[in-house]
């Protein structure tokens, strides 16, 4: 591994020290001091090596949806489990998705956000699936029939492309002009890539993709995804017949106000995307689909995780209420599992004003805490 190396730090599943020399992501959930991701990033294997381009440079984090999810960045204290930290660096060592078990609750999409914040890879692409959920949809949309309506003039012009610094153009609000050949406005002003097209755009760096509850999809759905992640590139048939009179298209992407030019159609990636798929566990994955992923099963957070996280979101109280968790972890043991949302609630009652000694809060409790099976 060439360049700088990140600072080493204790964490261990039983208090008792832990540390990896060739870890990267080190679980702290702040961002690497000093440390550009590029220096200590070694090359991917040679058969998970991709040369799509231009290079894009990298993207700016979404720092109110991060905070929101993972808490006020500075005020994290524990660590996760090594075992964990150890998967999520063997996948993104290797350019191979995480896929992420554990039963509801538990904060197994927070592992994307806290990788993106750690290691300052911007804003995280979030597709959350449904039993409707198409590989193309994860990819991109094309709006045909809007395109053949501003082609006609019958419809609303299409949005104004944004520049190449991702700002719209305030002077332009009509479809561009159509090339010599075509038969209506430029192809590109009517496709928008989805989270996982625009996650596999030619970055510098990875970009993060959360692919939420997998197991909620059609049966199709991950093989369906085997080809693209194994080749790291798609093509958008719409802009691939039209590529001998548009051979470079302005798309949408994603991320918000942003476009990205597509060449001949197709789209493939420079850094293959640091890919967290989350699953309750509900469905069986398919052998070919579970060989292209580093597999991660989570724990329940222990009490000085769930300490921290408290800390992280509520301002002065860490310490105020561990009689609770102990509590909390109990009541999870005893209904087979809790989602640490229904702590937070509680906490949160607790912060505004709702004293235990009312005669409500035992019934507030029993609310808060219902188990997750639906059972009265």
């Amino acid at each position: 591994m060439n360049g700088a190396q990140p600072p080493a730090h204790n964490g261990s599943r039983n208090g008792g020290p832990v540390s990896r020399s060739w870890w990267i992501y080190r679980g702290t959930g702040q961002p690497l001091p000093d440390i550009r991701l590029a220096d200590v990033l070694p090359p991917p294997p040679g058969w998970r090596a991709f040369d799509g381009g231009p290079v894009l440079p990298p993207v700016p984090a979404e720092s109110a949806e991060t905070d929101r999810r993972l808490g006020s960045m500075g005020r994290t204290t524990s660590r996760q489990d090594p075992h964990d930290i150890d998967m999520i660096n063997t996948a993104l060592l290797l350019r191979r998705p995480l896929l992420v078990t554990g039963r509801p609750g538990i904060g197994k999409s927070t592992l994307a956000y806290l990788v993106a914040r750690e290691l300052g890879l911007g804003r995280v692409l979030h597709w959350g699936i449904t039993s409707r959920s198409t590989l193309r949809a994860g990819l991109y949309e094309y709006d045909a029939i809007g395109r053949a309506q501003a082609s006609l003039g019958r419809g609303p012009a299409a949005p104004a492309a944004p520049s190449g610094d991702g700002t719209p153009e305030a002077a332009d609000r009509t479809p561009s002009a159509a090339p010599e050949g075509s038969t209506g406005a430029r192809i590109g002003d009517f496709v928008r890539l989805g989270p996982l097209g625009t996650a596999l755009l030619p970055y510098e760096l990875p970009r993060v993709l959360l692919i939420d509850e997998l197991d909620k999809s059609d049966i199709d759905l991950p093989s369906d995804l085997l080809h693209v992640l194994e080749n790291g590139s798609y093509d958008i048939p719409e802009l691939v017949r039209a590529r001998h009179h548009e051979s470079e298209a302005r798309v949408f992407t994603d991320d918000p106000d942003a476009t990205v030019t597509v060449t001949d159609g197709r789209v493939r990636c420079r850094a293959f995307p640091f890919v967290v798929i989350t699953s309750n566990g509900e469905r069986q994955f398919p052998p070919a689909f579970l060989r292209r992923c580093v597999r991660l099963d989570v724990s329940p957070p222990r009490e000085d995780q769930l300490a921290a996280m408290i800390a992280a979101h509520f301002r002065d109280q860490e310490g105020r209420h561990d009689e609770m968790i102990r509590a909390f972890v109990e009541r999870s043991r005893q209904n087979g599992g809790l989602a640490t949302d229904q702590l937070l609630n509680a906490v949160f009652l607790r912060t505004a004003g709702v004293r235990e000694d009312d005669e409500s809060w035992g019934e507030l409790l029993e609310a808060l805490w219902r188990e997750l099976s639906g059972a009265p």
